[in-house]
């Protein structure tokens, strides 16, 4: 890490609010940008769940603590216990499907 990159609190981040999902991507990763639109519509309509988009180049040290080895990789946290993982891309329907059968 960088010394420009602001270190961040990531237990912080998944007690913000009862349900989080966090987005583990990487700049370079096709299937993670071609997902960025996806989370961006979904969440700019559902406000019960906050999203946590976590660069693993900026943040390696998170990405390893929580044993993410492959992107994109969603995690779904609730309470701050990690519920359940989804790796690669997902259409807006599969994603709205694993939110609601895992919250």
């Amino acid at each position: 890490m960088s010394d420009t990159t602001p270190k961040i609190d990531f237990q912080h981040l998944i007690n913000q609010q009862e349900l989080v999902l966090v987005d583990f991507y990487a700049s370079w990763c096709y299937p993670c940008q071609k997902l960025m639109p996806v989370l961006d519509e979904y969440f700019a309509k559902n406000k019960n769940i906050s999203l946590v988009k976590i660069d693993i180049d900026q943040h390696p040290e998170i990405t390893k603590e929580n044993k993410v080895n492959t992107f994109p990789t969603l995690v779904l946290y609730k309470n701050g216990k990690e519920m359940k993982r989804r790796i690669g891309y997902c259409s807006s329907e599969e994603l709205k499907s694993f939110l609601e059968n895992n919250a």
